[in-house]
């Protein structure tokens, strides 16, 4: 497998920051904005207009992060499921509007539901349910448009089961995603796996990764190479793969090193380069 091209993600601010940088190498980029409950519940018309006009000239690959914020795919309330859903379809006519090929959105799954899966043996089938129902509405739009949905690691501390989840739908349009840094919480912190097996366990059905630095300890969203993942064996494990991932940097701070990052990140992905060099002061 090929390494695809590093991409980032952003808002308003840190695009128009780095917009020169994405549109002349074509960087992949995934558009942030639209998780904010207020933001997508309103008139987005006006930050997608913004976003169109300043990537008339880009070519690259283009996604988005969905909406979040209090909404459970596996929801047990059929009502809240129907809201839930409404949200995604929301995001997938954002994704449409901005050309965007995927839209991430949160696993259901936590530390307790892997205690529990044999205490409460019916316990993941039937979030396995709901998902599927929320999803039956969604999924078929996302495929109207040309949009894989991709389901990212939050609590989730038992790798398999996002990828069990899109086993048993089986839509074409859904893929699993992967966040290093919420993953390297998980193991740091509940015994989780470590990041390497998280991606081999994807295998086959990982479209996305986030990638962030982290402590074990908290959701840093730090720039690689500054909190204690080991990059290079990491990276090895997404080449083991089949297919091709796309790869999003996704960082919290200091926006404007983004660059830098991107470039240690690509040399570490094609060379056996160990230690980060020094940011560049220009």
């Amino acid at each position: 497998m090929t390494l695809s091209t590093i991409g980032v993600a952003v808002t308003r601010d840190g695009f128009d920051h780095l917009k020169d940088w994405i549109c002349s190498e074509d960087r992949p980029i995934e558009i942030q904005d639209f998780v904010a409950p207020d933001l997508i519940a309103g008139d987005c018309s006006a930050i997608i207009a913004h976003y169109k006009s300043a990537l008339s000239e880009h070519k690259g690959h283009r996604g988005i992060h969905g909406p979040f914020f209090g909404l459970d795919l596996a929801n047990p309330d059929y009502d809240m499921r129907k809201l839930v859903q409404q949200r995604l379809l929301k995001g997938l006519e954002i994704a449409e509007a901005l050309s965007a090929k995927h839209m991430v959105v949160h696993s259901p799954f936590s530390y307790w539901d892997l205690l529990n899966r044999y205490n409460y043996p019916n316990s993941i089938p039937s979030m396995n349910a709901a998902a599927a129902d929320c999803l039956a509405g969604v999924l078929p739009r996302a495929a109207d448009i040309g949009c894989d949905l991709v389901i990212e690691n939050i609590e989730d501390t038992d790798p398999t089961m996002r990828v069990a989840l899109v086993q048993e739908i089986g839509h074409r349009n859904l893929k699993v995603s992967i966040d290093t840094g919420h993953a390297d919480l998980a193991h740091g912190q509940f015994t989780a796996p470590p990041v390497v097996d998280f991606i081999a366990a994807a295998a086959g059905y990982l479209g996305h990764v986030h990638l962030q630095d982290a402590d074990g300890y908290a959701d840093r969203h730090w720039h690689p190479g500054q909190g204690r993942l080991n990059w290079q064996p990491l990276f090895q494990a997404i080449d083991a793969l089949d297919e091709t991932p796309h790869l999003i940097i996704e960082v919290r701070d200091d926006m404007a090193r983004i660059p830098h990052t991107a470039r240690w990140l690509g040399d570490l992905a094609r060379s056996s380069l160990l230690t980060p060099p020094t940011p560049s002061t220009k």
